[in-house]
């Protein structure tokens, strides 16, 4: 089994759902009858994407403000649910990147890169499956990137929490085989969304409109793998293909291109 079926008793918990990817999946899962808990640091955008979710699809939807880079935010965060709705779904979309040759970026930003992509979704995957297991029925998504598939120069800290993602939610897709419960991971390419602002980054700008894909696209391929239960979702053919070159190319080959598409 995978992403249950709506019931008011249920409600599906989305990091990072003030922007981007994690609005979307919200409204996915809102427009299908799921009720949503809204987590992220910006209370405004939370209260008036829940607001909107409410009022349109006639559903509950929560808006917890959270640092979710602080481990004792994230426990009050879980311990808080508990009296709630069961989790059916656990969407961890919270993170960011940088884009700079590592040695020169800010310490404190990548110590707490690492922090947000990896910890806290080990930490919220940790605190959210016994109860799932439990209940015999859960779904896990949690969002990586086609940076996964290979080392990325410019964005070396990024990719690499990507690809712990990437290997984690396959590995744990194994695990819970029989209990009722699934992993996904979702690895978009480039999506017009906050992230390349927040990273520094430029390298989208020059990119062709059949590498990119939508925010909404990208949200729909993402619960459609949480209901379906499948290990891994790449929305885009180009994506796709980036992803399976990532993995079989050498990297002696992969990784001076990586470094001129990231303009070091």
């Amino acid at each position: 089994m995978a992403l249950e079926k709506p019931s008011a008793s249920t409600t599906v918990l989305v990091t990072g759902a003030s922007s981007g990817i994690g609005t979307e999946m919200a409204r996915q899962l809102a427009s299908r009858g799921h009720g949503v808990t809204l987590v992220a640091r910006r209370a405004d955008r939370l209260d008036s994407l829940a607001a909107e979710l409410s009022e349109r699809h006639k559903i509950t939807a929560t808006a917890i403000p959270c640092d979710l880079g602080d481990p004792i935010a994230r426990a009050e965060l879980i311990e808080g649910l508990r009296a709630g709705p069961a989790l059916a779904g656990l969407c961890n979309n919270a993170g960011y990147g940088i884009n700079g040759r590592f040695a020169r970026n800010d310490a404190d930003r990548e110590r707490q890169m690492v922090e947000l992509n990896v910890v806290a979704l080990h930490d919220l995957t940790l605190r959210a499956l016994p109860g799932m297991i439990e209940r015999g029925t859960g779904a896990i998504l949690n969002v990586a990137s086609t940076a996964a598939f290979q080392p990325l120069p410019g964005f070396a800290t990024y990719a690499a929490t990507k690809a712990f993602v990437l290997s984690f939610s396959e590995s744990l897709s194994t695990e819970l085989s029989g209990t009722g419960v699934s992993c996904s991971a979702l690895c978009p390419g480039p999506v017009k969304t906050e992230f390349a602002a927040v990273a520094g980054s430029t390298m989208s700008e020059s990119l062709p409109d059949f590498a990119m894909v939508s925010a909404e696209e990208v949200a729909r391929q993402a619960i459609d793998a949480m209901e379906s239960g499948n290990r891994t979702a790449i929305p885009g053919m180009a994506n796709q293909i980036q992803a399976l070159l990532g993995r079989l190319a050498p990297r002696s080959l992969v990784l001076p291109l990586a470094g001129r598409v990231s303009k070091l």
